[in-house]
């Protein structure tokens, strides 16, 4: 059992090592993907409450800021020629922005994003550290426990 407990171990910590490579191969085209996807939600923006436009203002008023790469890009919209920028590209609070662009932020959100994600790698990249030393520990103390017990060295109860 020590030892099928140690394959499962060690199939998961590749399992994972292959995941992080995958990640830092591909991560530009993760930003990409994310830079798409984000265009896209702008353009089929409504304010009924999708979880796309439900997403899209919770970035743009949490990180203050509008659009992808700045405000402009609301107005290539639908939502735009109907109705102008949302309120969460307002910079304070209480306004309605219309078609003002004084009144809205006015950078974009997809370097806010990027920024956010790279700045946190760091500490990403230090957990998963911690848990593949951890893995790389259980491995070899169950193998150890498990040459221990083929050689006899505990008595059996």
């Amino acid at each position: 059992m020590l030892k099928l407990y140690a394959m499962f171990l060690t199939l998961i910590f590749l399992v994972e090592l292959v995941a992080a490579i995958v990640g830092f191969v591909f991560r530009h085209e993760i930003k990409n993907s994310f830079k798409n996807n984000y265009e896209k939600a702008l353009k089929q923006y409504n304010s009924t409450g999708d979880y796309r436009s439900h997403a899209v203002d919770r970035i743009q008023s949490t990180l203050h800021c509008c659009g992808v790469t700045d405000y402009k890009d609301w107005k290539d919209t639908n939502y735009y020629s109907e109705k102008g920028f949302p309120k969460s590209c307002c910079k304070h609070e209480d306004c309605s922005p219309q078609r003002d662009a004084d009144k809205v932020n006015n950078e974009g959100c997809f370097i806010k994003v990027m920024t956010i994600i790279e700045s946190k790698m760091g500490v990403v990249a230090g957990i998963s550290f911690g848990v593949a030393c951890f893995q790389l520990i259980g491995i070899f103390l169950a193998y150890c426990l498990s040459r221990a017990i083929t050689n006899n060295q505990y008595e059996i109860v």
